[in-house]
């Protein structure tokens, strides 16, 4: 097969990809995602609105006075959030307006409002269903350990952690380290070869820290970077201020096909809603079945502790970096209808930023994409290495696959994605799926910890510890011994 046919091979496989990815968005998971969110945001009684004052409170340790051993609540909230928020902040959003108009913003608002919801049922089943790390201070779960422990399946279980290790250990970190050498190759001319050597020299050493290392390194990271670009975000919102009013009233006519200028470019209601979904799905990841992976790490006193910070992420993700995003390329001037169709993304991000602020923005921008990016990698990383745990891998098992994943970020800056972008998105979809249908079968699981975490914190009391076995709020004993009475966390 010689190049050009091989060329022409990938072309027709990304299209059909494609294409294959459209239908399962636009006629099954986008319909999923908002009921799923719909019927746990009344099963919670909102739940996102409820106790939001009370999700801060957990992240800042200020719900509970005992001291735990191991990976904070915190840390792992960090970095869960530096999966969350990273590049589809920057370039997702941007991809959302221009494939589906301003409108596209409106859905992934409700995705993430509903969200908090599911993200708050699967990070609480994940701390229920978690498991102990060997002999040190850290935890293992998530969907795949709730779908074995809670559902007692096995080979959905392994199916759910395969797909997790290929998504998160290789086809996202290709995409973020693509991402990285875009970026650096057409704002600086810097070669992506260069790019990969450096990538290799700065991802290996954390990777084979493990678990630990890069909590902690996320932890002090994320904050930073996600306050300085949610602050340039909203500096340039300031500098237009007088036309916010206009972009949400852009906003809400364009996602139900009001907008005559954006229907008549291609993006009506439909274009809206699938890639709003799609987008917001890949950026806050509620439904998905990846922050329970990090979430089931931190140790806290009550399962619902963790389902509240993983909500708030959600939140943050969206409702507040991604709308940041979105006000400002719409409010900078640099775009508008004509570039719907194109699908750009890093790019229109960063003139948004640059035409507000001058050409040595465009310095800052790589600065915070690479850093966004780069941090995404590891957080991408503990999601694949908690199901490695749980499909056997151990010592040489996880060398070799930290191995193959910096290899994978090596040729992520050096090739052509568009096909590991749709093949990750259908994958995303398989996962969702899956892991959709799990927590509703565990539903009586989580209502029944809720329960028992609202009789402990009655009239504002903090958190006292949760017990897994003789509960009468549950419909049975948790596996293990972590929830048992008298265990320490």
């Amino acid at each position: 097969m010689n190049a050009s046919a091989l060329t022409e091979f990938f072309e027709d496989a990304t299209e059909v990809v494609t294409a294959t990815s459209d239908f399962l968005y636009g006629s099954i998971l986008a319909y999923l995602l908002l009921g799923v969110g719909l019927v746990y945001t009344l099963w919670t009684r909102g739940v996102q609105v409820r106790l939001f004052g009370r999700m801060w409170k957990s992240v800042a340790g200020k719900d509970d006075d005992t001291v735990h051993p191991g990976i904070s609540s915190f840390q792992a909230f960090a970095t869960g959030m530096a999966s969350r928020v990273g590049t589809g902040n920057i370039v997702g959003v941007a991809v959302a307006l221009t494939l589906g108009g301003p409108g596209a913003i409106f859905w992934m608002w409700v995705v993430a409002f509903l969200g908090m919801a599911t993200g708050f049922v699967e990070a609480t089943l994940a701390q229920m269903f978690k498991v102990r790390n060997g002999s040190d201070d850290t935890y293992r779960g998530g969907p795949a350990y709730y779908i074995r422990y809670g559902l007692k399946s096995k080979a959905f279980a392994a199916v759910f952690a395969v797909i997790v290790v290929f998504v998160f250990g290789f086809a996202f970190n290709m995409v973020q380290a693509n991402t990285i050498a875009d970026t650096l190759s057409s704002n600086h001319n810097i070669s992506s070869s260069i790019t990969a050597i450096v990538l290799v020299a700065l991802v290996a050493p954390l990777l084979f820290g493990g678990i630990k290392v890069i909590a902690k390194f996320s932890g002090r990271i994320m904050p930073i970077v996600a306050g300085i670009y949610v602050l340039i975000a909203l500096t340039v919102v300031a500098m237009n201020i007088t036309q916010v009013p206009q972009l949400f009233g852009d906003i809400f006519s364009a996602a139900f096909g009001l907008n005559e200028a954006v229907v008549g470019a291609g993006a009506g209601i439909m274009a809206a809603l699938i890639n709003g979904t799609r987008r917001g799905l890949f950026s806050n990841e509620a439904g998905m079945g990846s922050a329970p992976n990090m979430a089931a790490t931190a140790s806290v006193s009550h399962p619902i502790q963790q389902g509240l910070i993983q909500s708030l992420g959600v939140f943050i993700d969206t409702m507040v970096v991604c709308t940041a995003t979105a006000l400002m390329v719409m409010a900078s001037g640099v775009y508008d209808v004509s570039l719907i169709g194109s699908g750009q993304g890093a790019a229109l991000t960063g003139a948004a930023v640059i035409s507000a602020f001058g050409g040595w923005a465009a310095w800052l921008m790589t600065g915070i994409i690479f850093l966004f990016a780069f941090t995404s990698i590891f957080g991408n990383y503990t999601y694949a290495e908690v199901n490695l745990h749980y499909l056997g891998a151990r010592k040489t098992g996880l060398t070799l696959a930290r191995l193959l994943i910096v290899v994978a970020v090596a040729a992520g800056a050096l090739v052509s994605l568009d096909l590991a972008w749709a093949l990750a998105d259908v994958a995303m979809w398989a996962m969702a799926m899956i892991n959709l249908v799990a927590i509703l079968l565990l539903s009586k699981w989580f209502i029944g910890a809720l329960k028992d975490y609202e009789a402990l914190t009655k009239g504002g009391k903090k958190v006292t510890r949760f017990v897994g076995h003789g509960n009468p709020h549950l419909p049975g004993d948790l596996p293990g011994d972590i929830w048992a009475k008298g265990a320490t966390r």
